[in-house]
């Protein structure tokens, strides 16, 4: 039905193990010249089919599996992919309460390359390979098909992630922002002109456990973005929050969302600022700290840098806290994972010269479920850590 991609004697045992990506150095030839992009079928050395999926000849990665052998694609591909996502999401979540999440999050639902999340009926889809971006009309039309009641846009936002072949543009409707709930607090969503799909829905969990310290504190929130860790603390009680971002665009974003959540009781103040410049400058006053900076590694190659950028924040942010403060510090970079981030963060410990605990240890929600045998899905890693 589709091209063949062979694999040398001995390469098929990570298929086997139902790791969907193919890299090229397990490649033995192909049945003929296949376009970045197209269906595949991936064959062993002996002609057994191990299982399709779609061809990129960028990268290292030249397959990524969609069904394995005892899978067919086929037309209802796409529809059967999303029914098991909502379903699953529908045991997870009370719609009413929040209803902002991720739909598909890439191997984690078993389509690699492809995320769609979903504000109120507002479905945006990003396509982070050239082969999912393709299939972006049938996807579509599943969604139309399945979710009618449940869809008034489908918005493709693929530029950042295929900055070469990707565009922006609507798949279905036109409307280009919402406000969504999350946990019974709204926020203002624009999938157009915000980062990723318009919002960072997998710091849901974490907010509302911020929310669980920040009663009576004084909370200081970095590199705030829409500023969800800051309106959870304020929800929560807190007597003073301030956000912090050097995008004044976010810190725009932060204020939006703050008068959206009228009542709190605490203040609230917004800064425009370079977060590790001012860390620096601030005094002992805060009870808590976030830092959940943008990702500082996006390959191996950046890795070091990115360690070193990580251990001198927090080294920072530890030496500044309150005794008996509490810092909830993240990475979202995937090539830093939960151990290297972890020796990290006691390493900045050590330089501060505090005594650290750690009080938990966190992750993405489980909307973004991770892959049990793709562990790469997991890229979200936080701690909670108490500081005297």
């Amino acid at each position: 039905m589709f091209p063949k991609v062979i694999l040398k004697s001995g390469k098929e045992k990570s298929i086997q193990r139902r790791h969907p990506w193919i890299f090229s150095g397990a490649v033995y030839g192909v049945s003929r010249e296949i376009n970045d992009g197209e269906m595949v079928d991936v064959v062993d050395s002996q002609n057994k089919h191990l299982g399709t999926g779609y061809f990129s000849d960028k990268g290292s990665i030249v397959v990524r599996i969609l069904t394995f052998a005892e899978e067919i694609f086929s037309e209802t591909f796409w529809a059967a992919k999303l029914q098991s996502a909502w379903y699953l999401r529908t045991q997870l979540l009370d719609f009413e309460v929040t209803n902002a999440f991720r739909v598909i999050h890439g191997e984690g639902d078993g389509i690699s390359g492809l995320i769609i999340d979903y504000y109120d009926k507002n479905w945006v889809i990003q396509a982070h390979s050239s082969g999912i971006y393709l299939q972006l009309e049938q996807i579509a039309e599943a969604i139309k098909t399945n979710f009618s009641e449940h869809c008034e846009i489908i918005y493709c936002k693929s530029s950042g992630t295929l900055p070469n072949t990707g565009t922006d543009y609507f798949l279905f409707g036109n409307k280009a922002e919402t406000v969504a709930k999350e946990n019974n607090i709204l926020f203002s969503v624009n999938w157009v002109e915000g980062q990723k799909t318009g919002f960072f829905l997998d710091q849901r969990e974490n907010r509302k456990l911020l929310g669980e310290f920040s009663k009576g504190k004084k909370v200081l929130n970095t590199f705030c973005y829409t500023g969800g860790f800051s309106i959870y603390a304020m929800n929560a009680g807190a007597e003073l929050v301030t956000s912090v971002d050097i995008s004044q665009k976010a810190i725009e974003l932060t204020d939006e969302n703050v008068a959206l959540n009228a009542g709190f009781k605490g203040k609230h103040e917004s800064i425009v600022a370079d977060v590790v410049k001012y860390i620096r400058e601030i005094g002992d006053d805060f009870d808590i700290i976030i830092l959940d900076p943008p990702a500082f590694a996006k390959s191996l190659k950046a890795r070091h840098n990115a360690i070193q950028a990580y251990k001198r924040l927090n080294a920072e942010a530890l030496r500044k806290i309150k005794p008996g403060g509490i810092l909830f510090t993240f990475s979202c970079s995937q090539v830093v994972d939960r151990r290297l981030f972890a020796n990290t963060i006691t390493a900045a410990g050590l330089e501060s010269k505090r005594n650290v605990r750690i009080l938990h240890q966190l992750s993405q929600p489980a909307d973004h479920p991770i892959n049990i045998f793709h562990p790469e899905t997991e890229y979200l890693k936080g701690l909670v850590l108490f500081v005297e």
